[in-house]
């Protein structure tokens, strides 16, 4: 069943082979994705456990807002994108609101549920796709290489290639010698040879082939187990496993809107949390379907993609189903990126990966044997090509090129899609002010300037 001549009722609907994919390399590009996101399953897990959530209940409200975002994102705008739990909105979630300001978990819930539902109303009213084509071409060319840079600085920490630095804050590991970084450093290589020769579902098997040096690594007692230093084994502790409970954090939520309510100062923070998740998600989805969008050659002549309706309004029900379950805001995963590399093209590429994500409920020993290190050649690899798009950058006008290396600079050191994006802009509206060529912007850029500068000196000062 290829679907390739657009005979078979999957491709009627999804309509992959016309998008120049086929049943195959769909299903290998939704395998793909999953194989480079499915730590989102344990880290998740970790982050908001630190917050005194129910580590497996955490698990469980994962897993489900994975595959129910994801399975939205396939049928109502069919397009290769995953979503989840986002990184760094869960460490905001945890460290910043219960930690530090002290708030209850429910109380942070109860935040990510009034974002969820603003951000239907959003979506289905369509300001959040004016935004997204408000972008300026050039900016979402940017984009696409930022993400690329981004997730290689994640891979590669992933890995342990990448650490930190009291002198420079970041360096590249002196001691390559290490079994994980040297199975990274080997993995990758592998992964390069495959791409090159163009071996189909080279990521894949690099992430696999990677895996399994790794656990012949074990064997052998090159790589030694270290839970302390976060060296787990590389062998699964079975294949099946029952499923935790969810009943600790379901519903959570509604109870923070007592704690959220019960005075006027509690009320203004509440209104600061939901303000600061709301910023984050609305950026950082753009910024990604931008990016992936444009890597895949999804943008049309207007530099607009077709279906970012349905795909933002995905990404709204999926927060607030998420909130209920119990887990931080859900948002569109860049790591959707190594599937579209491997030729996904439609929804059917993300029903394979929330099917994944279904079958990890139960999965769970393998899937969290699965170590870091093994997809950091499909993390950098993939970096590498979403530079691609950047062949349609005017380098040479330097009104493109300041805010197009503003905004990938500042993902990277930002270590934020969301303030790449609000960084570029900025800049661009301040060469289009220099250069007075005030008609070339539209009203919602400037719209945007003001938010974003309202949110430097404000919003970010409130939190």
């Amino acid at each position: 069943m290829s679907g390739s001549d657009g005979s078979t009722a999957l491709d009627k609907f999804f309509g992959y082979s016309k998008r120049g994919s086929t049943f195959g390399t769909e299903i290998r590009a939704g395998l793909t994705t999953f194989a480079t996101m499915a730590y989102i399953l344990p880290v998740n897990m970790s982050i908001l456990s630190a917050a005194g959530m129910d580590g497996g209940a955490v698990f469980m409200a994962t897993a489900l807002s994975a595959v129910l975002g994801t399975v939205l994102m396939a049928l109502l705008a069919k397009l290769p994108f995953a979503l989840a739990p986002g990184m760094g909105l869960n460490a905001f979630f945890a460290y910043t609101v219960v930690l530090g300001m002290g708030e209850t978990p429910a109380f942070a819930l109860a935040a990510v549920l009034v974002e969820g539902l603003v951000f239907i109303a959003l979506s289905l009213t369509g300001i959040r796709t004016a935004l997204f084509n408000a972008i300026p071409r050039e900016l979402k060319v940017a984009v696409s290489a930022g993400i690329g840079l981004f997730i290689m600085f994640i891979g590669l920490q992933n890995a342990g290639f990448i650490v930190a630095d009291p002198a420079t804050l970041v360096a590249i590991n002196p001691d390559l010698s290490g079994a994980a970084v040297a199975l990274a450093v080997i993995g990758l290589a592998i992964t390069i040879v495959l791409y090159l020769r163009k071996v189909k579902g080279a990521l894949l098997i690099g992430i696999l082939a990677t895996w399994a040096l790794g656990m012949l690594a074990q064997l052998i007692g090159w790589y030694r187990v270290d839970i302390e230093a976060g060296f787990f084994s590389l062998f699964p502790s079975g294949i099946i496993s029952t499923p935790p409970s969810i009943m600790p954090t379901l519903g959570m939520c509604f109870g923070g809107f007592a704690d959220a309510f019960s005075s006027p100062e509690n009320i203004g923070r509440f209104v600061v949390v939901v303000l600061t998740f709301l910023y984050v998600d609305i950026f950082d989805t753009l910024g990604t379907l931008s990016g992936v969008a444009t890597k895949a050659n999804m943008l049309d002549e207007k530099g607009q993609l077709p279906g970012i309706k349905g795909a933002l309004t995905a990404d709204a029900i999926a927060t607030s189903a998420g909130a209920i379950l119990g887990t931080s805001t859900v948002t569109t995963f860049v790591e959707s990126s190594a599937g579209v590399e491997e030729g996904g093209r439609s929804g059917l590429t993300g029903l394979t990966t929330a099917l994944c994500f279904l079958l990890s409920i139960f999965l769970f020993p393998i899937v969290g044997a699965i170590p870091g290190f093994a997809t950091t050649c499909a993390l950098v690899m993939v970096g590498i090509m979403m530079f691609e798009p950047l062949k349609d950058l005017e380098f040479k006008n330097p009104e493109h090129l300041v805010p197009a290396v503003i905004t990938m600079a500042f993902m990277v050191m930002g270590y934020s899609i969301s303030a790449g994006l609000m960084w570029g802009i900025l800049s661009y509206l301040l060469v289009k002010i220099t250069k007075a060529k005030f008609k070339d912007v539209s009203a919602l850029m400037w719209v945007l300037g003001i938010l974003f500068l309202l949110k430097i000196f404000v919003l970010d000062l409130l939190v």
